[in-house]
């Protein structure tokens, strides 16, 4: 099993948002797909349902960020 940094991806309700990507990216999240349908046993059919999941990792794991956040409260 390989150690990524996203597990099962939670179905919530979405809010829409455009965005471009480019080619190269979008390459890279289809193959980080793969590999996490492997993994959890539940193929991701659209890549793009990582974005969300990739980015609130991201915020939760940027200490600086938050830092940021328990500053302004």
């Amino acid at each position: 099993m390989t150690k990524l940094k996203l597990g099962t991806i939670v179905d919530e309700k979405p809010v829409k948002v455009t965005v471009e990507l480019p080619a190269s990216l979008h390459r890279d999240l289809a193959a980080y797909a793969e590999i996490l349908g492997r993994d959890t046993q539940q193929p991701v059919t659209d890549p793009t349902k990582l974005i969300a999941p990739m980015l609130e990792r991201f915020m939760a794991t940027d200490r600086a960020f938050r830092k940021a956040l328990r500053g302004n409260q």
